[in-house]
């Protein structure tokens, strides 16, 4: 039930949802800077000589570079805020993708890759924390959808854009531009955005005790502390459903686009138009995944309001993932891949807000330990579907192996159905309703 300071401050003082945004273009700044290497591959496959084995290791070192990064990421998103790591981290990593344009053979760009993941890994964890500390809980779903919704709108941009900008501009010259941008984003996070609401001018004091009110302070996590989230009953199963997730979706941010190209021939521009839908599928999933997750913890859902949409998204992307197996066309390929993606899609608000429910102040460590676990099924991703296209001569046997695991996320999900952990738990469970 929501309080009077609670009702009354809601319909007057926005503030929260501008951080919201600046987030949003974060996560559109992200994935930009991350799927620019796909767009520009067969350019760069030419004039680097690259085969795809070791675009792969490209690809994988990225997602190795930020899985290992994720939890020391959130930890420090917990110790020391978010203000100041996403601007280290947006720092760093607009220099590493400024310094892929002056790369001259595969070995360094694979270290160029692993650099910018590392670099780019604490942008989600220190999101997560400050929509944690900006946000009631009543809010976090629809925030962390419209979140994640820029890392889908900010891949089909990139995609098209970029590959727009490669062959206008080539591909050295793109890079340094996205580097530029990302610099000067880094500035504009510096003026705008501080740890809280109550240090940040201009947030009236109806609206922040509006968010004070309405945040959830679990027992099971009242301070950073990285190792208590491997204390979480919850936490292993936590993990292995986002390995599923980013199994099934990196396809999107590594070889859809050239694998689509090469398998019917298509120009750079109509490549990247149908990369791009998959993702569009994704952000509207992200959309809606968000609305239904605060609606139903408004009506009291609890913990279903997360586990329901992600079983729902788990088996709608497995059996999406095998009826691309029997597609004809390009058309037909593309559209069972967006049901994929808008399946997987589904399971990310309610694994993030999730994290914020059970992990509290370690908000950042928690989500950044799930990351971690679902990068390394990126990685497992990137390096699985050259490996298995090059020995079985089709998709299929990819597409058949992450249906497989989406099925087993359902499941994981299921499992989590019910608060766990004895009274801290049940305690937790009281202050969510």
């Amino acid at each position: 039930m929501l309080t009077s300071a609670e009702s009354k401050s809601s319909p007057l003082t926005r503030r929260r949802w501008a951080v919201v945004a600046i987030l949003f273009s974060l996560s559109v700044l992200t994935i930009l800077d991350r799927v620019s290497v796909s767009a520009a591959k067969p350019e760069m496959s030419r004039d680097l000589g690259l085969t795809d084995v070791t675009f792969g290791l490209i690809f994988g070192a990225f997602a190795l570079g930020y899985a290992l990064f994720q939890i020391p990421a959130g930890y420090f998103a917990d110790r020391f805020g978010p203000r100041a790591l996403v601007a280290a981290v947006v720092g760093l990593w607009s220099l590493f993708t400024a310094l892929t344009a002056v790369v001259s053979r595969g070995g360094l760009l694979v270290a160029i890759r692993f650099l910018f993941g590392a670099a780019e890994a604490g942008a989600f964890p220190a999101s997560a924390r400050a929509i944690r500390s900006w946000l009631p809980a009543r809010e976090t779903g629809v925030a962390e959808g419209v979140l994640f919704s820029g890392s889908r709108l900010g891949a089909a941009f990139g995609l098209t854009v970029t590959s727009w900008s490669v062959a206008a501009l080539g591909w050295r010259s793109s890079f340094y531009v996205l580097g530029a941008i990302g610099i000067a984003w880094m500035a504009g996070w510096l003026v705008f955005f501080r740890n809280t609401p109550d240090q940040a001018r201009g947030v009236p004091e109806p609206e922040r005790a509006y968010i004070r009110a309405g945040r959830a302070e679990t027992p099971r996590a009242a301070a950073a502390d990285w190792k208590s989230v491997f204390r979480f009953r919850e936490t292993p199963a936590l993990l292995a459903q986002y390995f599923a997730s980013n199994f099934t979706f990196f396809l999107c941010y590594s070889w859809l686009l050239p694998y689509l190209r090469d398998q019917y021939r298509l120009s750079a521009a109509d490549g990247g138009f149908f990369a791009a839908i998959p993702l569009l599928f994704g952000a509207a999933a992200n959309w809606l995944s968000g609305a239904v997750v605060d609606s139903l913890y408004r009506r009291n859902w609890r913990r279903q309001s997360r586990i329901l949409p992600a079983v729902a998204g788990f088996l709608l992307g497995a059996a999406a993932l095998v009826g691309a197996i029997h597609a004809t066309s390009v058309w037909g390929a593309v559209a069972c891949f967006a049901i994929a993606t808008f399946g997987v899609d589904l399971t990310l608000s309610p694994s993030w807000t999730l994290c914020i429910d059970i992990a509290g102040a370690s908000t950042g460590t928690l989500s950044g330990a799930m990351n971690m676990f679902g990068n390394i099924g990126s990685f497992a991703s990137s390096v699985t579907f050259p490996l298995l296209l090059r020995w079985t001569g089709s998709s299929g046997a990819y597409f058949y192996c992450a249906a497989f695991v989406n099925v087993l996320a359902a499941f994981l999900w299921w499992s989590m159905r019910e608060p766990r952990g004895g009274a801290g738990a049940a305690s937790l469970d009281k202050m969510l309703s």
